[in-house]
């Protein structure tokens, strides 16, 4: 495994983590300027629209994990495969799921960021 395989893995995990303490800091550190989401339902999310989400407190994450991560470098960009499991309160609704998802990492001057991120509930 190479050591940006590792690194990658290692930002996936911070992401997870930072769901669970609503950490905008590393969430906004983590997230490219130009970073989408592409919400199960079909819409699409800018950085600025999730962040917001996550300031809004309108929600809070019980259990954040990953597993069955699956990292490819393609030069200076990185594709994450993994499953996702998630529990918590949104909107006043609880959610308790499991999800495949694809994330794409781009290689900054500074650092890897989060550019596109995708998610099916399995």
């Amino acid at each position: 495994m190479t050591d940006t395989i590792k690194h990658i893995i290692a930002c996936e995990q911070a992401l997870a983590k930072a769901h669970l303490t609503l950490d905008i800091e590393i969430l906004d550190s983590l997230f490219h300027p130009d970073y989408m989401i592409l919400q199960p339902d079909g819409n699409l999310e800018r950085k600025a629209d999730v962040l917001q989400s996550y300031q809004s407190g309108e929600g809070h994450w019980d259990k954040a994990e990953l597993d069955d991560l699956e990292v490819t470098v393609l030069g200076d960009f990185a594709r994450a495969i993994g499953k996702w499991s998630a529990t918590g309160v949104n909107r006043g609704q609880a959610f308790d799921y499991q999800a495949r998802f694809i994330s794409i990492w781009i290689k900054t001057e500074e650092c890897w960021r989060n550019i596109s991120y995708q998610s099916v509930e399995i």
